[in-house]
């Protein structure tokens, strides 16, 4: 072989080398086509979602949502400090005595858990599920039902719920169900709400999706307070969220409660929310239509809408955002049910009463900065149960 022959193989081979080593980077790591959202800056527009949807390590940082909470149930933690129990079974045969790696199991220990799933579930409740305190139960990375039974938090407190699809619920007999480290206890038929709060304190429920139950989606009753149902996502129910369950209920006198950047939308009626005697922030919240009305209550509560944007139904007979119940008219347009920067459409009419009250510390506390009416639509755009992925921003 001649010289120059050689010298051409050789400047090929260098050539063919440079080639291959230019290229070679992009090709060491074997990444699946960029998603729509990968491909998009971070989508998180409100107060709770900006601290911390924008951060691609949330699936190894997953406690780090324990700080995050905002308005009355502003310090939850959940079961932040606790060890990681992932439910592995959609099992919930026996409500008694709970498997190991069942959801069941994990709700009722007696000590903080972080509570994830190992992958997609459709969770048949037998029987309620009465959870323990200090326990978040964290649907994010998983696509989480639950089924045919609804979730009980009955006098504890620091739960946090996220990123679980709750819907179907009826009425369960009641039986011999476990609900702490103890032996199982007997429990009557249950409400059949997708959520009930009844004597809970520091409940933070975030992006859930709720519909289809025989009685409420979430139930804050009994003395229950500081509590804050956000970015969730309420369709197909008729009584949507009660905050307060009887005038005869006089300890909910102290109960606070912030409705914050959800969507109320395809067939809610009303109960968005109905509330009696505590204190309610329903802020920045979309209003897509309802059946009856979207706000009412009884029992003298103090409710400040500010920046929600109320869509009326056509039906010109259902234009009233509000309904004042159980009093006469000159004793109902004394309570203070305040409107501020709320947006109506399609002939919404909010009617005020009383007056601006003067907020108490703890109250000031737990009001969340209210934006805009307009602003709703944008707030909400992602309510209810988030499609996350990890290594990306959810």
């Amino acid at each position: 072989m001649g010289i120059k022959h050689c010298c051409c193989i050789l400047y090929f081979t260098l050539a063919l080398v440079t080639l291959v080593q230019a290229v070679h980077p992009g090709q060491e790591i074997e990444l699946p086509p960029p998603t729509r959202r990968s491909m998009q800056a971070c989508e998180a527009v409100n107060i709770m979602d900006k601290c911390w949807r924008c951060k691609a390590d949330w699936a190894d940082n997953r406690q780090a949502m324990a700080d995050c909470a905002q308005g009355f149930a502003k310090g939850t933690t959940g079961g932040k400090g606790g060890d990681v129990y992932v439910v592995t079974s959609e099992a919930d045969d026996d409500p008694a005595n709970p498997k190991e790696g069942t959801l069941r199991f994990g709700v009722t220990q007696g000590r903080p858990l972080w509570i994830t799933f190992e992958k997609d579930m459709v969770i048949s409740l037998t029987q309620e599920l009465v959870v323990a305190s200090d326990k978040t139960i964290d649907g994010r990375g998983a696509k989480v039902e639950i089924i045919n039974g609804g979730l009980t938090l009955m006098d504890v407190k620091n739960i946090i719920i996220s990123n679980i699809n709750v819907h179907d619920v009826v009425e369960l007999p009641g039986g011999m169900i476990k609900s702490g480290d103890g032996p199982a206890t007997m429990r009557q038929k249950s409400d059949g709400d997708c959520i009930t709060v009844s004597g809970g304190k520091q409940v933070w429920i975030d992006h859930c999706s709720f519909s289809k139950a025989f009685d409420g989606l979430v139930d804050v009753t009994l003395g229950s307070s500081h509590v804050t149902v956000s970015n969730c996502k309420f369709t197909q129910h008729s009584k949507v969220m009660l905050l307060g369950a009887d005038d005869g209920h006089h300890q909910d006198k102290n109960m606070v409660v912030t409705v914050a950047f959800n969507l109320f939308t395809d067939n809610c009626d009303q109960r968005m929310p109905r509330c009696r005697f505590g204190f309610f922030q329903v802020v920045n919240n979309n209003y897509d239509r309802w059946g009856t009305y979207a706000i009412g209550g009884s029992s003298a509560p103090t409710i400040l809408s500010q920046g929600n944007r109320f869509l009326a139904p056509d039906d010109a007979a259902k234009k009233n955002v509000c309904v004042r119940a159980d009093a006469p008219e000159s004793e109902s347009m004394t309570w203070n049910w305040r409107t501020e920067k709320d947006v109506l459409e399609n002939g919404a009419v909010f009617v005020p009463s009383g007056s601006d009250p003067s907020l108490t510390g703890e109250q000031q506390a737990g009001m969340i900065q209210a934006e805009p009416g307009e602003n709703a639509p944008k707030l909400t755009a992602s309510a209810g149960v988030l499609a996350c992925s990890p290594g990306s921003p959810c």
